[in-house]
């Protein structure tokens, strides 16, 4: 059997101290396979973000451990990297600059820095907006730009925290649809976080539905219909039933004080 591309085993976390503290995840369990793209979905408060954080070696589980390509996670690496809602892009850097800089320090030569900058900017659709800076594109670019960024790096896995969540719906839909078709070609392997069903019965392969206070693994559910998806087949519809139920069956309360 071949070993998980990540592993989660058992993940407790907690944040505070004495009376003031606060237990966020709980046994957290579950595994990730080459190639797969994985959602975890719940209720603000439920720990993804923190979960998310704990496998890319951002922070780390009071219990438990992450394991990657069976090698234990103890500190961010360029194996594994993040992909968040705020872009993040340096504004006094171009397109070009912006893409490179997730290769700085690494021992390549000029020819192979600029391939690989190159062809991940081709992925996205960039490679004529080499000299443009932030500030002159759309938000859907500047994500586009920042995922170029991560694919230069050629990780084994990107994590995605609610990476879409700030674009209108036609740039929404549009990216998912560009991270799909890039995602087919690289066989990369994402693990996403986001609050929108549509989203992730749309890209997952898995969705991890956790429950709150503090975060647990609830269900996993397998998304059987074929890619591309269309949003109103009655398969699309089937899922996303499936999983809005799990929260109508689910009586877990959200401490609104807390959005981890």
């Amino acid at each position: 059997m071949a070993i998980p591309m990540m592993e989660v085993i058992n993940v407790d976390k907690s944040f505070g101290s004495g009376e003031k503290q606060v237990k966020v995840l709980s046994q957290a369990t579950f595994h990730v396979k080459k190639g797969e793209i994985v959602t975890l979905f719940g209720k603000s408060g439920c720990g993804k973000s923190t979960l998310l954080n704990i496998l890319g070696g951002f922070e780390k589980a009071d219990k438990g451990s992450i394991r990657h390509n069976g090698e234990p996670v103890l500190k961010p690496t360029k194996t594994c990297v993040m992909l968040f809602q705020q872009i993040n892009l340096l504004p006094w850097r171009s397109v070009l600059k912006n893409v490179e800089l997730g290769l700085e320090g690494e021992k390549l030569k000029p020819k192979e820095k600029w391939a690989r900058v190159m062809d991940a900017l081709k992925l996205v659709g960039l490679e004529n907006s080499l000299d443009k800076f932030p500030h002159e594109l759309s938000g859907g670019m500047q994500q586009r730009v920042a995922i170029a960024r991560a694919l230069a790096i050629q990780p084994d896995v990107i994590l995605m925290d609610e990476p879409f969540a700030a674009l209108d719906s036609f740039n929404r839909y549009n990216l998912q649809q560009e991270l799909l078709r890039i995602q087919k070609k690289k066989n990369t392997t994402i693990v996403l976080v986001t609050h929108d069903i549509d989203e992730a019965v749309y890209l997952s392969d898995r969705v991890i539905i956790m429950s709150s206070h503090p975060g647990r693994i609830q269900k996993e559910i397998t998304i059987t219909q074929m890619k591309p998806r269309s949003r109103t087949h009655a398969d699309f519809q089937y899922f996303r039933r499936k999983i809005l139920d799990e929260f109508q069956l689910s009586t877990e309360l959200i401490a609104p004080e807390y959005n981890i």
